[in-house]
């Protein structure tokens, strides 16, 4: 009895534990989801809907879903560690190329992830165990997708940043990227948006990624790619890989994190898959035992619904035919947003170059409105969007776009 009164009274085991910060997005959708009221506007859902505000389901996704389920072999088995072959090679040609010499040359490795955010968590703990030099930083754009800092630093990362969006043009800096890329010591690792850059929605054209492949040549940095949008971006799947594929050609390793979620509309599947690229066919081996091991010990082996469903469709020319089209399908809705809003915001006049919203591509908008704008806009109009003025141009539709001009256009005009 003693021991156990000693026991009960000692110090709290996890009373050392500090409240984490409230993730920006996640509240977010909490306080929209609590708000009934009949104009509400969810422009901080980082998913696609459709003209009607739904999800929406990619009419190939249906298709393959009937096929993996009328498959006459079909089980639940375990994937093995690597994953689905169906998935992670198609995988491959989709990022790479179906004719990338990096393929015909074995240099490549793909292992199945839990979509972009697994793929991005085992790309940071390998680069932790075994980076070159040891002390490398890893660099991010400012701003970039909230999750990065958080993953890198919970692998033990040092995170640095490199200047990425003008806020003045809300643009691209290209000049101070470049000069903060050159600025860093050698060998730094460097976190780099493929297409559809997340919050700004602001790319590189080919000439600047081609500066950006320059400068990290002359300083020997590691590119590290997220990519979340191919085919979503553009429509293009080839034009979307296009910064991917020159790195390669200009015989980079690298790494690039890859996710099904918005181009297959497979969120909660958390299908994706990461790739390592190395110089030399010889070194795959060591490098995809090191990916086999971390993914063993932290998810065994991937799910395998997700995986089923994106390998049939990379796998079969019709389907594959069809998902370029349902892709192209949601391009051009969101470019029509894009331009629909930007077109009512300059007929109402609007104070502002709103050109920007047309300009940038992809999923998210950067705004330009200030944190004190969108509390307006939150508590006063039930629209919805993060602190930074981010919106998801996916939750525009042509029920809701001119209420959502004329509340930016009001809360605009009342901070003159």
């Amino acid at each position: 009895m003693a021991d156990s009164a000693a026991s009960a009274s000692a110090s709290p085991y996890f009373a050392n534990v500090p409240q984490a910060p409230a993730d920006g997005i996640l509240k977010l959708s909490v306080l929209s989801k609590a708000d009934s009221d009949a104009n509400k506007v969810d422009l901080g859902v980082g998913a696609y809907r459709d003209d009607s505000g739904k999800p929406w389901v990619l009419p190939v996704i249906r298709t393959a879903e009937q096929r993996v389920a009328s498959d006459p072999n079909g089980n639940h088995e375990y994937l093995g560690v690597g994953g689905l072959p169906a998935l992670t090679n198609g995988a491959q040609k989709l990022i790479f190329g179906a004719d990338s010499p990096a393929i015909s040359e074995k240099r490549v490795y793909t292992i199945q992830t839990i979509s972009g955010t697994g793929a991005n968590m085992v790309a940071a703990v390998f680069l932790r165990q075994f980076k070159q030099p040891a002390d490398a930083a890893v660099y991010i754009s400012k701003p970039t997708w909230g999750n990065h800092r958080s993953i890198l630093q919970t692998a033990g990362h040092e995170v640095r940043e490199y200047r990425y969006c003008n806020y003045g043009t809300l643009g691209l800096d290209i000049d101070g990227m470049l000069e903060d890329l050159r600025a860093a010591p050698r060998n730094q690792i460097i976190l780099l948006h493929a297409c559809a850059h997340n919050p700004t929605g602001i790319d590189p054209t080919e000439a600047q990624w081609q500066q950006i492949a320059d400068v990290m040549a002359e300083r020997g940095h590691f590119p590290f790619f997220d990519c979340a949008y191919q085919g979503f971006a553009t429509g293009d799947v080839d034009k979307d890989a296009y910064a991917i594929r020159l790195f390669v050609a200009r015989g980079f390793e690298l790494l690039v994190a890859e996710s099904f979620a918005k181009n297959m509309g497979l969120y909660g599947e958390r299908t994706g898959c990461l790739h390592a690229v190395t110089k030399d066919a010889a070194l795959v081996g060591a490098v995809s035992s090191q990916l086999n091991r971390l993914s063993r010990a932290t998810i065994s082996t991937a799910s395998a619904y997700g995986a089923k469903l994106a390998g049939t469709v990379l796998q079969d020319q019709g389907l594959y035919a069809e998902w370029v089209e349902n892709m192209g399908e949601m391009s051009r809705r969101i470019k029509d947003m894009r331009e629909g809003l930007r077109d009512r915001l300059q007929s109402l006049g609007t104070p502002g170059d709103w050109e920007h919203v047309a300009r940038q591509i992809g999923m998210f908008s950067f705004t330009g409105l200030s944190k004190q704008q969108v509390d307006v806009l939150r508590d006063s109009y039930h629209l919805y969007m993060t602190d930074d003025g981010r919106i998801s141009v996916a939750g525009l539709n042509s029920g809701n776009i001119d209420y959502v001009a004329r509340a930016i256009d009001a809360v605009v005009r009342g901070g003159q």
